[in-house]
């Protein structure tokens, strides 16, 4: 079990970290504040978190937030003085497994971590079981092709949440899959009978807004010959999915929150409110947190939107997943262009393992397309995509595998790059921060500083 203690008072991080110790947990991290606190949860893989609630600059849930949607495997215990009852509620709902008034009792948070720890083992499948990738994919999500134990421990959470019908924000990069996602949520959710009605908010000019939301009556306007319904009631009793709700225009947000909170709507032209019950499944490319501070996106539908938050990671953090997306894009492009291609040769492969992507999935879902329909052979080579071999870094990847010393793999794999942080983060599977951490260990070290300095 690993534990990392999050408390401003020095006292109390180091007596909590003392009693833990004395009950037999030895793997226990201390951090004095609450920013540093969201760069290691993030960056490292934490069992538990420890959280004080009240610290300054950046408080417990306020670390919460930032880091349960990117790590959902991490239970969550928040150690507070303050005892009220909208807090409790409110940390519950972002995800944390309990809530305890200090002075804790011993021996209620010794109860509360193993309940934690047991509730991540069943929350993930167990470990052991998550290695085996594809095959401990929910059922609900089975259109998401991936190996990632990071992708799969997330969509155990999504099916977890879907059971709830609580409003669910979905948030990533471009191409990442959020649509599938919210396609798996709403099948294994209570809605799953009722209809799926997915809308992409920022194709709908503001002026029609309402007509498409709240649906009209015959008559309303000029040109409304018959009766409209909205998407809210299209997917009454189902899904309504809203993508890119972040470039929704301040003007009508209120409007979307009242339909929110009422849970009915009256069409335009119309006089009678008309319940519904639908689930909300929201999704953005854009920060939320950031908008709201900036004025340009509210705080109360913010809230209202995600009651429960996934983030998924960009391609360039589940590079495990690339051959397997790959050879799933091949064989569903030669089928509609009828084509004949066994695979990649392995130059091609590796170079598809370090491409960056910026477009995620769908930009690797159109190189192989790209290359299906450019290729001449029975295989796809480097030239077909368009991409180059990056023969000094592949050596380098492979010699790694070989090689026991870290220290000596990780200054090999930095001259090979030329000194390339991100490309040597990449072939070595840890991040650009834990690069440059281990970089300034190497520094202090007098065998190693004047080779690190020349990289």
């Amino acid at each position: 079990m690993k534990i990392l203690i999050v408390d401003d008072e020095e006292v109390s991080l180091a007596s909590v970290r003392r009693l833990l110790r004395w009950r037999g947990i030895r793997d226990v991290e201390i951090c004095d504040n609450g920013r540093e606190a969201i760069d290691r949860i993030r960056e490292e893989d934490f069992d538990i978190v420890l959280l004080d609630l009240l610290m300054p600059e950046t408080d417990g849930l306020q670390v919460l937030e930032s880091t349960k949607p990117y790590k959902p495997q991490t239970e969550f215990i928040i150690l507070t003085a303050v005892d009220d009852i909208q807090t409790t509620v409110k940390a519950i709902r972002m995800g944390a497994y309990d809530y305890l008034v200090k002075p804790v009792d011993n021996d209620m948070l010794f109860l509360s971590i193993e309940r934690a720890y047991e509730r991540k083992g069943l929350l993930i499948g167990l470990s052991a079981s998550v290695q085996q990738g594809l095959s401990e994919i929910p059922p609900a999500f089975s259109d998401i092709v991936t190996q990632c134990p990071r992708m799969v421990s997330l969509l155990s959470y999504a099916q977890v949440m879907a059971r709830a019908g609580n409003p669910v924000l979905i948030t990533g990069e471009s191409g990442t899959g959020k649509e599938l996602v919210a396609r798996g949520i709403h099948r294994a959710g209570a809605f799953a009978s009722g209809p799926f009605v997915a809308v992409n908010v920022s194709a709908i000019p503001a002026t029609m807004f309402e007509t498409q939301f709240f649906g009209h009556s015959r008559g309303a306007f000029t040109g409304a010959e018959s009766n409209y319904r909205g998407y809210f009631e299209q997917a009454n009793g189902g899904t309504l999915f809203l993508d890119e709700i972040g470039e929704l225009p301040m003007s009508l947000q209120a409007k979307l929150l009242r339909i929110l909170e009422d849970k009915s709507l009256v069409p335009l032209g119309g006089s009678k409110p008309i319940p519904i019950d639908v689930r909300v499944i929201s999704a953005t490319n854009t920060d939320l947190d950031q908008a709201c501070q900036e004025g340009t996106f509210r705080l109360d539908l913010m809230y209202r939107l995600k009651s429960a938050h996934i983030h998924l990671p960009p391609l360039r953090e589940r590079q495990e997943d690339i051959p397997l997306l790959a050879s799933f894009f091949l064989k569903n492009a030669c089928q509609r262009h009828g084509k004949n291609i066994h695979g990649f040769s392995p130059e091609a492969m590796d170079a598809l393992s370090l491409g960056d992507y910026p477009g995620n999935v769908r930009e690797l879902a159109q190189i192989v397309e790209n290359a299906v329909l450019l290729a001449d052979s029975e295989m796809i080579l480097p030239h077909h995509l368009g991409m180059s071999t990056p023969r000094p870094s592949l050596f380098a990847r492979r010699l790694c595998s070989l090689k026991e010393n870290d220290d000596i793999q990780l200054a090999y794999v930095l001259m090979q790059t030329g000194g390339d942080r991100k490309q040597s983060a990449r072939i070595l599977g840890i991040t650009v921060r834990q690069l440059q951490r281990k970089l300034a260990q190497l520094k202090k070290d007098p065998l190693w500083s004047a080779v690190v300095c020349d990289l």
